[in-house]
């Protein structure tokens, strides 16, 4: 199906930024995009508008299962966040002149909104690692426990259910490369399959509440509960600080903490406390574009 999108959106920045650890690009080079959502093996590409043949308006996209236009809608629409009003959040965000800046080299870059259990799996993961061996990770994972779907002969799996990782224990999971991680996954799977945390429950409780919540997990603290609360659970105030985001606000708003020069930057408490402040509730947004633009190195 073909979905216009009406909005700015760039899907190879979205889904190659760092959110999600499960999409591919395919090999045609034809601009095709494989992943998972809910189940579902996608195989998504962008489309130049007919008005305007350079810029891009919509996506063409397939499924496997197969489903309905109104339910691949849905799947799009709910995980690229096509229900935000970007404009409206570009305009809150660019008061800052460096996420104008970044906001204007990648516009259409969105934030996604991945199902919350393959996300915190993800991000614990993240721990001392790097997006090739988290996708590794990941994609190990959903290759030996999770269930296989087919699409034009191509074959992906699902991301297993906690009690597929909770049965299947902390050494299976050091067998498939997680190391000193494995232990983690192992625990917070029993946990989430014991129902002693509903994830879906975080997102209606206040941010606070919910990052606290998150990081009785182990493996868990202050970084990995910002990403699993903004990249999963609508908590848009959120604003995880890793090694990109913690450079850019040393070298772009603390300068006397160059890390580059040897510089000792403040402490990750003192500039949440202040993004906090400063960005407001669309915190998460400019996250975001400081992160990718970082990351990058082209701010």
């Amino acid at each position: 199906m073909e979905l216009s999108i009406g909005q700015p959106f760039d899907l190879a920045s979205s889904v190659l930024s760092g959110q999600a650890h499960r999409w591919l690009p395919d090999p045609s080079g034809e601009g095709w995009y494989w992943g998972i959502i809910q189940d579902n093996l996608i195989k998504i590409r962008q489309l130049a508008s007919p008005t305007n043949g350079h810029s891009l308006d919509g996506v063409e996209a397939y499924s496997s299962p197969t489903v309905e236009p109104e339910r691949m809608e849905c799947l799009l629409s709910g995980y690229f966040r096509l229900d935000d009003d970007v404009e409206a959040i570009y305009c809150d965000i660019t008061r800052d002149s460096r996420v104008a800046d970044m906001v204007n080299k990648y516009r259409g870059l969105r934030l996604l909104r991945i199902e919350p259990w393959e996300c915190l799996v993800s991000f614990i993961c993240s721990a001392n690692s790097n997006l090739a061996r988290i996708q590794a990770n990941m994609e190990a994972m959903s290759d030996a426990f999770g269930q296989p779907l087919t699409l034009d002969g191509y074959v992906r799996h699902t991301f297993p259910a906690p009690e597929r990782l909770a049965d299947a224990g902390e050494a299976s999971l050091r067998a498939l490369g997680l190391g000193f991680r494995a232990p983690y996954v192992a625990q917070t799977a029993v946990r989430v399959a014991g129902g002693d945390l509903h994830l879906e429950s975080l997102r209606k409780m206040p941010y606070p509440e919910a990052k606290e919540q998150l990081m009785e997990l182990p493996g868990v603290g202050p970084k990995i509960a910002d990403c699993v609360l903004l990249h999963s659970l609508d908590k848009l105030e959120a604003f995880p600080i890793d090694v990109w985001v913690r450079r850019a606000l040393s070298e772009w708003y603390f300068p006397s903490g160059d890390l580059e020069q040897g510089q000792k930057p403040p402490p990750d408490k003192a500039m949440l406390e202040w993004a906090l402040e400063h960005f407001g509730p669309y915190a998460g947004y400019a996250e975001l574009y400081l992160f990718h633009g970082r990351r990058l190195g082209k701010g």
